[in-house]
């Protein structure tokens, strides 16, 4: 299996985004996230984390070895992110319920193997500490970014952006606001397929003032003391 193909994979298993609110009963809502396949099964398997980091040493070139992506957005922090949350884009891209054409052909079985290689390398990067510094927005709107979370994006992402594993909806404090930005505008005007229908109906009246200000305050939630590593913490497993 080339390095190639290993990182393009896993870069977009990994490159997580916003799950929603959940609540409409639409036939729509009710298949965003009906599992099955490689989704039910991976988060069953336990992982090799050997191998995990073995996928995992191509995508450090442009996540890291830390896990910790880039402040420009251009690459999301991985590290910290639920394990089954990993799982399911890894599990979408591959199903193709979610849109990337360059690096779908990289992410099929036969270029990273089944569903314990989709839970290996999705336990090797939940188990890096995250970064205690990631790339926060302007600070200008901060007290209508607390309202409009709090209105809005509680019920599924928690009161500090923690996430529910369990629901698939990602942890998102402590990511980097302009990957942020960049999702969470997606999902508003339709363009990112594995969405939350529910989400998508949420935030569609917001306006580009409202998305900068719930994202900047979302990019400041702290995440737990135990789970953030230190400034300049280096992944001993590239030394």
């Amino acid at each position: 299996m080339s390095g190639m193909k290993i990182f393009a994979a896993v870069a977009m298993a990994a490159a997580i985004g916003l799950a929603g609110p959940a609540g409409a009963a639409d036939k729509k809502s009710a298949e965003w996230n009906k599992g099955g396949g490689e989704q039910d099964e991976a988060p069953h398997l336990t992982p090799d984390l050997e191998n995990g980091l073995e996928v995992y040493e191509v995508c450090a070139a442009c996540h890291l070895p830390e896990g910790w992506g880039k402040p420009d957005g251009t690459f999301p922090q991985l590290a910290g992110q639920h394990f089954k949350v990993i799982i399911k884009q890894l599990a979408d891209i591959r199903a193709q319920n979610r849109d990337n054409p360059t690096m779908y052909p990289f992410a099929l079985p036969k270029s990273i193997g089944g569903a314990q290689a989709i839970a290996d390398v999705s336990g090797y990067i939940a188990k890096l500490p995250m970064n205690p510094e990631p790339g926060v927005g302007p600070g200008t709107d901060l007290e209508l970014g607390a309202k409009l979370y709090k209105e809005n994006c509680v019920r599924c992402h928690g009161e500090n952006g923690e996430g529910i594993a369990d629901k698939y909806y990602p942890r998102i404090q402590g990511q980097h606001f302009k990957y942020l930005v960049r999702q969470f505008e997606w999902i508003r005007d339709g363009k990112r397929r594995n969405a939350n229908p529910d989400m998508v109906k949420q935030i569609a009246g917001f306006s580009d003032k409202d998305m900068v200000a719930v994202m900047d305050f979302v990019s400041r939630q702290k995440p737990p003391k135990e789970l953030v590593g230190e400034p300049g913490w280096e992944n001993p497993d590239f030394d």
